[in-house]
């Protein structure tokens, strides 16, 4: 609990990659740690139908990415046990979602990929470019932010560490 007497919330954006699987269970680690509530959240955005009639496809697209987060979120927590959690599928940009959500949680917790070729070659490079979600919220999220990597996550003092001189 924090000082006022409230749960604090972890927030943790997953999109289904490496990257997002090792922030989804950084976080999970600090939200036991600190008895906060996880909430995991994907941003989920249906194709454009391509004629009127097509209207169902978006509805199949939507119960997939269901599908798709709630293994994804079993996969790396398991049944969760002690965990107070929140599994969210919300339609909209990935960037708008999370920025919005954080006005509600006490840590945004992201995950880093590789997106350069630099960063595909040696994985232990820290300082490669970050993609639109991290850059947007890292100029408009409302609460603290720690970025995990698939590396980082395999150190998580260096995370720890990170987010405490933040």
């Amino acid at each position: 609990m924090d000082p006022t007497g409230q749960q604090p919330v972890i927030l943790v954006g997953v999109g289904g990659s490496s990257a997002s699987a090792a922030a989804l269970g950084w976080a999970a680690a600090e939200a036991r740690r600190r008895g906060a509530q996880l909430q995991v959240v994907r941003a989920w955005q249906p194709h454009p139908a391509r004629a009127l009639y097509a209207g169902t496809a978006g509805l199949r697209s939507e119960l997939a990415a269901a599908e798709r987060l709630n293994h994804d979120v079993r996969s790396v927590l398991g049944e969760a046990d002690g965990l107070d959690l929140v599994v969210q599928l919300i339609e909209g940009s990935a960037e708008r979602i999370l920025c919005e959500a954080s006005a509600d949680a006490d840590l945004l917790v992201l995950g880093s990929g590789s997106q350069s070729p630099v960063a595909q070659a040696d994985p232990q490079i820290t300082d490669r470019p970050v993609g639109p979600v991290i850059r947007a919220c890292l100029s408009r999220a409302r609460c603290p932010i720690v970025i995990i990597s698939p590396a980082s996550a395999r150190r998580p003092h260096l995370a720890a560490l990170a987010y405490q001189l933040s």
